[in-house]
């Protein structure tokens, strides 16, 4: 589901942290209960994966634990920018752009919404 850039992180970790919680957010309410997420940085799948080594970012890491709970399969892969370049493209966007920019793929085509 997409990425969402509303104000400044401490760091791009920060910022790579804040839009998993934003996407697990999201999917909790929509009764997504089988997840996987990829993503570019590999050092935050090593936070989600090691919590406590990573002390800077408990409040982060305890809600994504928290959050994790309510699914039934939660997956975090890596995968490198040059393997997804959708999701470079949207990323390289977002920071040359300094607007506010949401983006959101799961949106269904006019015709799949209009009854017949």
């Amino acid at each position: 589901m997409g990425a969402q850039k509303v104000r400044r992180s401490l760091s791009a970790l920060h910022a790579e942290v804040e839009a998993l919680i934003w996407a697990m957010h999201c999917m909790i309410p929509n009764q997504k209960k089988e997840v996987a997420f990829a993503t570019d940085c590999s050092e935050m799948v090593k936070m989600v994966s090691t919590p406590d080594e990573w002390p800077a970012f408990a409040l982060h890491l305890e809600e994504i634990g928290r959050m994790k709970d309510s699914f039934n399969f939660f997956l975090l892969t890596h995968i490198p920018r040059t393997k997804n370049s959708k999701a470079d493209n949207l990323a390289r966007n977002a920071r040359i752009h300094p607007q506010e920019i949401i983006y959101v793929n799961s949106v269904p085509p006019v015709w799949l919404t209009e009854p017949f």
